[in-house]
């Protein structure tokens, strides 16, 4: 029986454009040993070729299949729920790429869809032509529910902060489909071929990354070499089936992988 991973990046596998060591001795592992995998990001801004490029200037080198997107589950979702429709879009980059991909028009007027990734250049007046859509009728999405660094002079307001603003002024609640909503965690694993029983989650964070893995069934590790400590553990209702330093003391076969 196959298995694979399914693995965070930042925290995980770098932290900023830092690599955490031993990360690319891991990955190379599985590529020695031939087992799936695909990098799960929530950042919708980036490609799945910008964020090789990324790893690549670390040394570690994948290819574009191996990362998956909030962007893309994102498209993906959207096109299933209202092919061919259209979007109004406070986002830049990658979502806009997988949404052309998936059928979708981007419109200035009267869309089927407001979507929120994460971008640099919002203006209020975006903002304020969204509102107005939404009271009109459009569909609120949100690619994730990111919250802001609260670092000063961080250029990224964090995904949360953009959509708290916008459901106070129309009443609506954002559909999030990056992670943990199990519309990413699913569309990830099928990205790789596997079977729920198959997959295992590495990440850093136990809100996102983790407890999405706990809802849809995936084994889980966390490691401690992002924003979760071990202390954090005792305020949620549910932990990692293993816990980790770093990815360098990842050792295979995992011991659930014995078990079936």
């Amino acid at each position: 029986m196959p298995k694979g991973f399914l693995i965070d990046q930042d925290g995980v596998m770098y932290v900023e454009n830092e690599m955490i060591p031993g990360a690319d001795k891991f990955i190379k592992t599985l590529q020695k040993e031939g087992i799936p995998f695909t990098f799960m990001t929530n950042n919708s801004q980036r490609s799945p070729l910008d964020a090789v490029r990324k790893l690549q200037k670390m040394g570690i080198k994948v290819d574009p299949e191996n990362v998956y997107t909030s962007a893309m589950a994102t498209a993906h979702f959207m096109g299933q729920q209202f092919p061919n429709g259209t979007a109004f879009v406070l986002g830049e980059g990658g979502l806009i790429s997988s949404l052309h991909e998936h059928g979708f028009t981007l419109v200035q007027n009267d869309p089927d869809f407001v979507v929120v990734g994460e971008g640099i250049n919002f203006t209020l007046e975006m903002v304020r032509k969204a509102i107005d859509f939404i009271l009109e009728g459009a569909k609120l999405i949100a690619t994730n529910l990111d919250p802001s660094p609260r670092k000063a002079g961080w250029n990224n307001l964090g995904i949360a902060s953009v959509v708290a603003m916008i459901e106070a002024a129309t009443g609506k609640t954002a559909f999030s489909v990056g992670k943990p909503s199990p519309v990413m965690m699913r569309q990830a694993r099928k990205h790789i071929g596997l079977a729920t029983d198959e997959v295992t989650v590495i990440g850093d964070t136990l809100a996102t990354d983790i407890q999405g893995g706990v809802q849809v069934g995936y084994n889980t590790i966390l490691t401690l070499t992002g924003m979760s400590k071990r202390e954090d553990l005792s305020n949620f209702p549910f932990k990692p089936d293993m816990i980790i330093n770093s990815i360098a003391d990842l050792t295979l076969p995992l011991p659930w992988w014995e078990e079936k």
